[in-house]
C-alpha cells in the first residue's frame, strides 16, 4: 500500500507533496499572516522550504504509513496548503492553507475525507488544538464533529511563547466517553472553559 495514499473531494484532491512543490511550500509557509498561528518560524528563503520539504515529507514517507497531505484544487493540482493526521498517540489533525483561500470551507472539506480515511484504516479517534486567538480553526474543528474537551498552557516551541490551547476530539469508535489526556497531565494549567 502507498504511505499516503491521494484522496478526492467535489474540489480538492489530497496528495503527498513532492520536489515539485517546493515553491508552494515556501508560498504557504513564508505568509506571516498564514504563520501567525503555526509552530514554525516563516520561512525567509526557497532553501528553507526545501530544507522542510526533506526533513518532514521525504521522511514521513519512508514510513510504512502516514497521513501527509498537500491539499490541492482539482483544477491544477497546486498545493494550497496540507492537511494531516498523526501516526502518534494523539492522531493530532493539523492543517495551514494559503490566505486567498480563507473562507471557502476548503479545509473543512479536507478535513472530512481525512477523517473518514482514516476512520476506514482503523484510527479509534483524532484530536486538534487551537490557540485561543485563532477561534476561526475552533469553528473548522467543530465542522468537522469535534467536541471541545479542555483548555490548556504550553510554551511553544521553537518560537518560545506562552499559548493557551483548546484541546478538541472526535471519537471515531463509538466510545463517546474517551478524553485523549496526555496534554491536561503534561501541562500543570489546565482547565475546562465554559460555553465553548
Amino acid at each position: 500500500m502507498e504511505n499516503t495514499p491521494a484522496l478526492e473531494t467535489e474540489r480538492l484532491v489530497l496528495r503527498q507533496f513532492t520536489e515539485n512543490d517546493i515553491e508552494a511550500l515556501f508560498r504557504i509557509f513564508s505568509d506571516e499572516e498564514v504563520n501567525t498561528f503555526l509552530p514554525l518560524f516563516p520561512f525567509k528563503t526557497m532553501e528553507d522550504a526545501k530544507a522542510y520539504y526533506y526533513e518532514k515529507y521525504v521522511k514521513a514517507y519512508s514510513m510504512p504509513r502516514g497521513y501527509e497531505y498537500a491539499i490541492c484544487l482539482k483544477s491544477d493540482h497546486i498545493p494550497i496548503g496540507y492537511i494531516h493526521a498523526s501516526m502518534e498517540e494523539n492522531h493530532d489533525l493539523g492543517y495551514g492553507l494559503c490566505r486567498e483561500f480563507w473562507h471557502k470551507g476548503i479545509v473543512t472539506e479536507a478535513g472530512k475525507r481525512l477523517i473518514e480515511k482514516v476512520k476506514e484504516d482503523g484510527f479509534p479517534y483524532v484530536t486538534a488544538t487551537h490557540d485561543v486567538n485563532n477561534p476561526r480553526s475552533g469553528e473548522v474543528m467543530k465542522r468537522l464533529g469535534m467536541r471541545y474537551k479542555y483548555s490548556y498552557e504550553e510554551q511553544w516551541q521553537p518560537k518560545d511563547v506562552l499559548v493557551t490551547f483548546r484541546m478538541y476530539q472526535l471519537n471515531l469508535d463509538g466510545k463517546q466517553d474517551r478524553v485523549y489526556r496526555e496534554y491536561w497531565d503534561k501541562y500543570t494549567v489546565h482547565y475546562i472553559e465554559n460555553n465553548i
